[in-house]
């Protein structure tokens, strides 16, 4: 069988039969890979520890008719053991994976922008220098926009007309003018929209400045506009501490 190598962030695994496992991967060159690990559920196994969720990999994989099958598995990055402990940043960190595996929609479509995006907040989300739910609000920002879902803060998103905007609505696509707003449009005040602009530019300088009154508000905004723009809701989710 034809042989190909990549990096990838194991997204989740389930059981297949006696000793094997499906996981899923979210690849550097390959997108979102389902692939067989030959029996690493068996206690002898050497490296079925290396394919946990969340683990950073470097993988020697052989091309299946229906799946591809993992034949090496090297650690780059073992994420797990960082988050494993913390059960607020866990939590975020299996929204996170959850999120790039729902928004990276076809098997095997190259998903570069998708994979570094995701590599980059678990490296944040482990480093423990940033809250866990603003890494993981930025990170959800960043995943729609890359995803063709871009919201907009800062014009309004029918019409192009220059902010600040009062109204804001997740099914148009960001903040609206007051000739563009839809019935049940929501008001978030001024600094909660600037709050989520620079979640999803990274100016993490202004998010630390804010108050928590307008995090918490933007963490709502957030989890309606991803909740819009993805088909079901992140299971995932709902375990986060907000």
């Amino acid at each position: 069988m034809p042989l190909y190598r990549d990096e990838a962030i194991v997204l989740r695994t389930h059981k297949l039969g006696e000793a094997d496992r499906i996981i899923t991967l979210l690849t550097r060159h390959h997108g979102r890979v389902r692939a067989v690990a030959r029996g690493v559920r068996r206690t002898s196994s050497r490296w079925g520890s290396r394919l946990e969720p969340f683990t950073h990999v470097d993988l020697m994989i052989a091309e299946g008719r229906t799946l591809d099958v993992i034949t090496q598995a090297e650690t780059l990055t073992p994420f797990s053991g960082e988050l494993g402990g913390d059960y607020e940043r866990y939590t975020a960190g299996t929204a996170m994976l959850e999120t790039a595996e729902r928004l990276v929609v076809e098997d095997k479509e190259p998903a570069t922008q998708q994979f570094l995006l995701l590599v980059g907040g678990l490296r944040a989300m482990a480093g423990k220098e940033l809250p866990a739910g603003q890494v993981l609000d930025s990170f959800l920002l960043r995943s729609l926009s890359v995803a063709g879902y871009a919201p907009s803060f800062d014009h309004c998103a029918r019409c192009g007309d220059p902010g600040p905007h009062r109204w804001l609505n997740p099914s148009a696509g960001g903040v609206l003018c007051s000739d563009c707003r839809l019935p049940g449009s929501a008001t978030p005040s001024a600094e909660t929209v600037a709050v989520l602009g620079a979640l999803l530019a990274g100016d993490w300088a202004h998010v630390r400045a804010a108050e928590p009154r307008h995090l918490k508000e933007a963490s709502g905004v957030v989890a309606a506009y991803l909740a819009w723009h993805v088909e079901r809701g992140l299971r995932s989710l709902a375990y986060v501490e907000r």
